[in-house]
């Protein structure tokens, strides 16, 4: 009895946060165009290791408010991994990039280490440009299930190589050194992305606000030589580069776009016990998610997905915190089991309603776009 109460409360509230919202949303701007039947864009936004601790902390920071209360749908993800409750960001990224649960460290594999066909390589082969914007290192666990296939997460050349067998049109975020300093072969990728007629641009060349996006030609942006600095230390591309992306990516395809999007390093702070850096982060995030948002309005036909791939730090607001002065606590440096929030707003955004595996993300994104075929886990022909 004491279980079906708790999930009865859990549901009560899921409602009450989703009619919440929905009010919220009636009191936003009007789109400019009804919405569309089915969505022609989907924006995927990853908030690594947010979770609903950090929404609230970030909420609670910013005068009680965050742009992620005007989503009209909220759900739950499972979060858990193939064989073990507490999942990593490689197995939760693919399960959103191929709609399996995988073991701890994978990269785009199936539980049994056979590469699976992910929503980006999906969207390429239905027609949609496709794009990843991230302030990790663009071979980071996260990006690289969408767009490689490894066996560990910690193969970064590995997984760098991997991504010249896409044909992902847009890529920004930091690791230069993977592509073009490599310790295992003599390759120099950023070259041979030139002679595939890539744009090729790097912070050390170019400020991501000073250069001319070409739309005729695949982009690629290194952020960083490594990892990106946080946004305490002064990082502040995230919005800028996805607004640049939408306008980007839309004149890329008549058949509309992929675009995954994600704040990497709220996990980090997760990890770090820093609960101040970590509200930093969310909203960064938060403001990312602004600019997606405003961008779905005025269109109709994009279809905005907000959640993240597990909680880091099981994060607390302990008690003498006030509005604007928040005290946390962390049971741990690592990650937590919790159940993940998850928001939608567009054309299908009704199918995020309700509690799901976190596989389910990649289906509903896939039956949103009208993909035929099972899920994916339709396999790769050619695996490693």
């Amino acid at each position: 009895m004491k279980g079906i109460g708790a999930f009865s409360l859990l549901l009560s509230t899921l409602f009450f946060f989703s009619c919440q919202s929905t009010q919220r949303v009636l009191q936003a701007p009007v789109p400019a165009a009804p919405l569309a039947d089915k969505p022609h864009n989907v924006v995927l936004l990853i908030g690594d290791g947010m979770g609903l601790t950090q929404i609230s902390a970030a909420m609670y920071s910013n005068n009680n408010q965050l742009f992620l209360e005007q989503f009209p749908v909220v759900g739950l993800h499972k979060s858990y991994a193939n064989d073990e409750l507490i999942t990593d960001s490689a197995a939760g990224a693919t399960a959103f990039a191929c709609g399996v649960k995988t073991y701890n460290g994978a990269i785009g594999l199936a539980a049994d280490g056979t590469p699976c066909k992910t929503i980006v390589e999906e969207s390429e082969a239905n027609g949609l440009a496709t794009g990843l914007v991230v302030t990790s290192t663009i071979v980071h666990a996260t990006p690289a299930a969408f767009v490689a296939h490894a066996k560990m997460r910690e193969l970064y050349e590995e997984i760098a190589a991997d991504i010249l067998d896409t044909e992902v049109d847009l890529l920004i975020g930091g690791g230069k050194q993977y592509f073009d300093r490599r310790e295992e072969d003599s390759r120099n990728l950023v070259d041979e992305l030139r002679r595939r007629n890539y744009q090729v641009q790097s912070y050390d060349q170019a400020d991501i606000n000073g250069f001319k996006w070409d739309p005729t030609r695949n982009l690629v942006y290194f952020t960083a030589d490594k990892q990106p600095l946080p946004v305490s230390a002064g990082r502040d591309y995230l919005a800028f580069a996805t607004r640049q992306s939408l306008h980007y990516l839309e004149k890329r395809s008549e058949k509309g776009f992929f675009l995954m999007v994600e704040g990497s390093q709220i996990d980090w702070m997760g990890h770090a016990n820093d609960g101040k850096a970590a509200v930093k982060e969310v909203l960064d995030f938060d403001r990312t998610v602004q600019v997606v948002l405003q961008y779905a309005r005025e269109r109709g036909n994009t279809l905005v997905i907000v959640t993240a791939d597990h909680e880091t730090g099981g994060m607390a607001i302990m008690p003498g915190s006030k509005m604007n002065k928040l005290e946390f606590e962390f049971t741990t440096n690592g990650h937590t089991a919790t159940l993940i929030p998850v928001f939608a707003y567009g054309p299908g955004a009704e199918l995020f309603a309700g509690i799901y595996e976190n596989t389910a993300i990649n289906q509903k994104i896939r039956q949103a776009l009208g993909f035929s075929g099972a899920s994916a886990a339709v396999k790769l022909s050619a695996g490693k």
